[in-house]
């Protein structure tokens, strides 16, 4: 079901999904906002970790599979939200909230931006991105500091936690992919992480 006009790499592997999601601070307790939830890799390793998934995805066809891929597995603990994540209001979710997702990276600047200017901002955001796009995200002498990345930076905490390989995805990505983390600082954060 995927758009290739929608620069859409979705994670093959659930085992992947949930290791990676192994490496964020979501926990049981949490409520999660995913982002371009495709056919629900990513969403069902979410709803074994996590108290609610609000999984956000706006082509029609591909929230149907989702929907009917939920219900053969009896998942329970996930709204499907069809809508276009930047029309989405943030606010209807819960102080504290998360996100874990693997949005198309044509969206990427666009999401985070969204994310990070928004009066309910999520505690944490672990976010599949084209590397050279993370790298510009964090402070670092080894490389360019994008002005999205100093926003980004007045808030959070950033880093790459975890590198992908081309195999991981359907179809491959042209370009390396990592799992970039940014993380409310503590000071900022209404609620402890």
């Amino acid at each position: 079901m995927r758009n290739h006009l929608l620069s859409q790499h979705f994670l093959k592997s659930p085992k992947l999904a949930l290791m990676l999601i192994g490496h964020s601070n979501i926990r049981k307790r949490d409520t999660v906002l995913e982002i371009g939830a495709g056919s629900g890799v990513i969403t069902s390793a979410l709803s074994k970790r996590c108290s609610k998934v609000v999984a956000i995805e706006s082509d029609a066809k591909t929230a149907a599979l989702l929907r009917k891929n939920l219900a053969q597995r009896k998942i329970e603990n996930i709204e499907v939200v069809e809508e276009d994540f930047l029309d989405y209001d943030l606010g209807q979710l819960p102080e504290g909230y998360k996100v874990f997702a693997n949005p198309p990276f044509h969206l990427s600047s666009k999401i985070v931006h969204k994310l990070i200017e928004s009066d309910n901002p999520p505690r944490s955001f672990y976010l599949i991105l084209q590397k050279q796009f993370a790298l510009k995200l964090i402070a670092t002498d080894r490389h360019y500091t994008s002005q999205l990345g100093y926003e980004l930076l007045e808030k959070y905490s950033t880093k790459i936690r975890y590198p992908l390989k081309a195999t991981d995805f359907t179809p491959p990505p042209a370009v390396p992919c990592v799992l970039f983390e940014a993380k409310l600082i503590a000071t900022l954060s209404p609620v402890s992480a």
